[in-house]
């Protein structure tokens, strides 16, 4: 049996509608598996967008990486300090949403906020420690430095005799 080149064609492009059609069936009939639901009846969602890393209060996007040659973090017992340095392709905008709405969630109070077009500073207070996140575009990636530090003699904030020193 001899097959001329518009037969292997025809069977080629069968053979492709096929496995296509197969993809497409076994997608749109099969039962997805039914996961716990939260109390307003929503299922609840187990993909994991956020985590803490060094940092037990500072929740940060899973699409950013830590840059190990820019990260210096200092722990002792109890506490733990130093600059949380990450890069990821992540909208700047979005960054500053994210910290801002979690870390509010964490119970951290928003001191400042300053925006740039190209640089957002975040700072943020706890009753001992206080956190400063800089967000900035650069050529592919977004940068974000963590800042974490304990106040001074667990000062709440900056007085009028601190200033004149």
């Amino acid at each position: 049996m001899r097959l001329n080149n518009k037969s292997v064609v025809k069977i080629v492009v069968l053979m492709s509608l096929v496995f296509f059609l197969a993809g497409c069936s076994s997608g749109m009939f099969s039962k997805k598996p039914e996961g716990e639901q939260t109390a307003t009846g929503q299922p609840k969602s187990r993909k994991t967008t956020a985590v803490y890393y060094d940092f037990e209060d500072v929740l940060i996007p899973m699409e950013l990486s830590i840059v190990n040659d820019r990260t210096v973090v200092v722990s002792t017992p109890g506490f733990t300090s130093g600059i949380l340095t990450l890069k990821g392709r992540v909208d700047r905008r979005s960054l500053f949403n994210f910290f801002s709405n979690n870390m509010q969630k964490d119970n951290w109070n928003v001191l400042s906020q300053i925006k740039s077009p190209a640089t957002t500073i975040m700072v943020f207070q706890k009753s001992s420690r206080i956190s400063v996140i800089n967000i900035r575009d650069e050529n592919i990636f977004t940068y974000v430095e963590i800042g974490v530090a304990p106040t001074i003699s667990g000062q709440t904030g900056l007085s009028e005799s601190s200033l004149t020193e």
